[in-house]
């Protein structure tokens, strides 16, 4: 394949592509705007499902090393009331299809699995324009150009490349995460280690609520939920870390101190994450030369699919520009034939299971789901 290839975004849709390129002989160029792979936190647990993302890391030929990295034990669950009585309480017996792995240690291994000099750090993309015959010049925050056959879009909700195919723009979903984290938690914050257990807890009321993950090392990864309007948000000056911390706790007065510590007490200053979709079914007519993934193509609401759907995209991509080398055209018009339905499908599921968590009837409707409609 003389194409050449490059891939805005090192996430782990970018990078899975560029491996399974890899594997079949076909160079990519990754243009990532962090000025290296450790600049900033990729994140908490993902857990990684046998219909997406553990297919992709299959093409990517990674299993053996994703299953190096799996979080034993981190399947358990548990639902608390505010009170903290716990209304349910899943352990991890070993039978879940779902391993646990941090999202830093996944794109670790995929970013080991690829040719020295693949990524290219600190090459933010500014500007993307079309030259004709389907490449494309991309202009970069350092003042630096290139040109690419093929430019495929893996750079997120706020994409660069999105807008030479289409105009949708991610709006608001009307719920926002604050992120904290709790380390050296079981000597340290032992009341709150008790209360998130093993592997994930929820204590969720209509509109509101708190989320931990346990992680490797005595870590608890925390993500408070609250249904405010995106100005409340903007309102927080999250650079005063004590104002910021006290005006989300006051959300949660008379809950659980073992809860709330988890938002007070925190050993990271308070990040807030206001959480954005595209419409569903977004789509687009096919453009010579360019094509999206993982967010760039599909942001929706977070319900545990998106990282496994940005892999899953970037293997289907790479296996199809792999069984057409000398068609680029052909290899995406099949990628993206597959891709609309599929994360339609998703985008259509994803608001339903943002309900069920903060939705009027929460925490029973996520009891329901958690326990199959057979009760606690």
């Amino acid at each position: 394949m003389a194409t050449s290839v490059t891939i805005v975004g090192a996430g782990l849709g970018g990078l899975t592509l560029a491996r399974v390129l890899h594997v079949h002989g076909i160079p990519a160029t990754v243009c990532e705007a962090d000025a290296s792979a450790d600049v900033r936190g990729q994140g908490g647990r993902l857990d990684i499902h046998e219909h997406n993302g553990q297919l992709a890391l299959e093409e990517a030929g990674l299993v053996g090393e994703f299953l190096a990295h799996v979080h034993q034990g981190a399947e358990a669950a548990r639902v608390l009331a505010p009170d903290a009585t716990v209304l349910l309480d899943h352990p991890d017996d070993g039978a879940g299809a779902r391993p646990e792995v941090l999202r830093g240690d996944l794109r670790r291994i995929l970013l080991d699995s690829l040719p020295p000099g693949t990524v290219r750090w600190g090459r933010k993309v500014t500007e993307v324009r079309a030259v004709g015959d389907g490449r494309h010049e991309l202009a970069f925050a350092d003042g630096s150009t290139a040109t690419t056959d093929l430019l495929v879009g893996a750079d997120g909700a706020w994409s660069r490349v999105r807008p030479l195919l289409s105009d949708a723009e991610p709006e608001y979903v009307g719920t926002s995460f604050v992120e904290t984290y709790l380390f050296d938690a079981d000597r340290r914050h032992p009341a709150c280690a008790k209360a998130v257990g093993d592997g994930a807890m929820y204590a969720l009321v209509p509109g509101k609520g708190i989320m931990a993950h346990r992680e490797a090392g005595g870590v608890l990864h925390t993500y408070v939920a609250l249904t405010k309007p995106r100005e409340w948000l903007d309102g927080i000056d999250f650079t005063d870390t004590a104002a910021a911390t006290a005006r989300v706790a006051a959300e949660f007065d008379g809950w659980a101190p073992e809860l709330t510590a988890l938002i007070t007490d925190g050993d990271t200053p308070p990040v807030p994450r206001a959480l954005h979709a595209l419409p569903a079914g977004h789509r687009w007519d096919r453009v010579p030369g360019v094509t999206l993934l993982g967010d760039a193509a599909h942001l929706m609401p977070p319900n545990g699919e998106g990282a496994n759907l940005a892999m899953l995209d970037g293997a289907e991509l790479g296996r199809a520009l792999a069984a057409h080398p000398d068609d680029v055209e052909a290899a995406l018009a099949q990628y993206e034939q597959a891709l609309f339905p599929r994360s339609t499908a998703e985008a259509v599921e994803a608001p339903r299971d943002f309900e069920t968590c903060f939705g009027a009837d929460t925490p029973g409707s996520l009891l329901e789901l958690l326990t199959g409609g057979q009760g606690g």
